[in-house]
């Protein structure tokens, strides 16, 4: 696990915010060296913190305005190929080995209700599942995000980079 600090979680954001922003924009944003932001850059990298530079996409402006979270019950020793059947499903955008009573949490994405209930159906034709519950989504309350958790827990302490003062 690596150790964030100030600078990090401010970057970090900045590039949320801007995500096509170069190192050189980011510096000037963050008031640090060039070298700076790409060290961190590379190092956020490396650790596997930063995964991806893609675009965010929202699949209901995309078309796939119907969503749902599904848990699955499955057979006993059956989590690798669930993961396999799973990931051969367009619809299912996150799936999660969980504990409790369900053993898997998927969302799925959908055009319709009937594109939805094909993909249910598709779920229930496997025998690697005993049971399935589905609930739709009706609004989103919170998006995903990362910020305030990363805001709450890292602004406290001497950044590494001296002269930054967040």
């Amino acid at each position: 696990m690596l150790a964030l600090d100030a600078l990090d979680v401010d970057l970090l954001a900045a590039l949320r915010d801007r995500p096509r922003a170069g190192v050189l924009e980011l510096s000037r944003t963050l008031g640090v060296a060039r070298g700076t932001v790409q060290a961190r850059l590379d190092r956020l990298e490396r650790a596997g913190v930063v995964t991806g530079y893609g675009p965010d996409v929202d699949l209901p402006a995309a078309g796939y305005g119907v969503q749902a979270f599904v848990t699955l019950e499955i057979a006993q020793g059956e989590l690798g190929d669930v993961a396999a059947e799973l990931a051969a499903l367009p619809a299912v955008t996150e799936a999660y080995a969980t504990t409790g009573s369900s053993d898997v949490l998927c969302r799925l994405a959908a055009s319709s209700h009937e594109d939805l209930q094909d993909t249910l159906l598709a779920l229930g034709r496997s025998p690697l599942v005993a049971r399935s519950t589905s609930v739709v989504v009706l609004s989103t309350l919170v998006p995903p995000r990362w910020r305030p958790l990363l805001e709450r827990d890292h602004r406290e302490g001497p950044s590494r980079a001296p002269a930054y003062r967040g």
